[in-house]
């Protein structure tokens, strides 16, 4: 089969990209390497399945020739990242919102399956602690920059749903919550990996707010599974899904982890929200997945638990410090 990955040089594209290819698949990855990097592929070159269009993907004659070409397609090209988020509200909007409407379209002319990546930063301020696909969706103010991804991914499903509704589109809406492992990077406000850097290099390792919000986290290895799964399925067709492990610690506890594990001297500093993002900045006190629906479609159960998740990429980290 032939896989199209948008977004494919990215942290989660690039173990995507691996799997597909490690199951006899012919893999074509589209990114303009904006947020991802060559060195998350740069193992694959060499096998004859895979193959690396460095463009945007809207630019649609290039889009297009792709997804005529492929029999899935598998969209995760977005901004990611709360810090980039934040500095680029605009940029955030207008890359996952245009960027998703081409896909679809043009996997609509050649009706081509779809899985739509979201996030689980759609469920918003809502102040349930456990999330469920059909649950209410409660986004802060547009002034509030925080929200535009929220917002814009919120967008991408609707668009997505309407395609699967008027046109019959086969689509798959999943929405990840944080998702973790080697190759990911902190420069975009990731915690994990800006705590393990944090303290391999013994600097202080620093927690936004006051570190007792929770947060849940899934292996990329478990991910990558649950989203082959989730297209291959000829049931998950017009759903949407979450992707997560319910596993939940506080980011105060990850920090002191991270700490005893890597053996470092760091102290834990507290930072508050307005000197690490902006002025009213607001983040969620749990953030947890229901993942019943997906165990019921297709059985997924994460495997991986946090210290093992810990390990691989403190060992990633110190094998790989350039990528940083």
């Amino acid at each position: 089969m032939k896989v199209l990955i948008t977004g494919g040089a990215g942290f989660i594209g690039s173990h995507l990209a691996e799997k597909l290819l490690e199951n006899g698949n012919e893999v074509f990855v589209l990114d303009d390497l904006s947020t991802g990097t060559i060195h998350n592929i740069e193992h694959l070159e060499a096998n004859p399945h895979f193959h690396c269009i460095i463009d945007n993907i809207k630019h649609e004659e290039v889009t297009e020739e792709l997804i005529k070409e492929c029999d899935q397609i598998y969209h995760l090209a977005a901004a990611v990242g709360v810090k980039l988020i934040v500095q680029q509200p605009t940029r955030t909007i207008e890359t996952n919102i245009s960027g998703t409407e081409v896909i679809l379209r043009l996997a609509s002319r050649y009706r081509k399956k779809v899985l739509v990546t979201s996030t689980s930063e759609v469920y918003g301020k809502s102040d349930k602690s456990v999330f469920s696909e059909d649950d209410d969706l409660v986004i802060g103010p547009p002034k509030k920059h925080r929200w535009a991804y929220a917002a814009s991914k919120a967008v991408d499903e609707f668009l997505a749903i309407a395609y699967w509704h008027e046109k019959r589109l086969p689509v798959v809406i999943v929405r990840l919550f944080n998702t973790v492992g080697p190759r990911q990077r902190g420069q975009y406000g990731m915690v994990i990996p800006r705590f393990i850097s944090q303290a391999l290099d013994n600097l202080p390792i620093t927690v936004y707010g006051s570190g007792n919000q929770t947060r849940c986290f899934l292996y990329v290895k478990d991910c990558v599974e649950a989203l082959i799964n989730l297209m291959n399925s000829t049931e998950t067709v017009g759903e949407v899904f979450n992707i997560g492990n319910p596993r939940e610690i506080s980011i105060n506890d990850l920090a002191q982890l991270i700490k005893e594990m890597t053996g470092s001297s760091s102290e834990i500093q507290h930072i508050p929200y307005e000197k690490a993002y902006d002025k009213g900045f607001e983040d969620m006190q749990r953030r947890v997945p229901n993942i019943d629906k997906i165990h019921r479609y297709i059985g997924f159960t994460p495997k991986v638990d946090l210290p093992e998740i810990l390990d691989n990429v403190i060992d990633y980290f110190r094998n790989n410090n350039k990528f940083k």
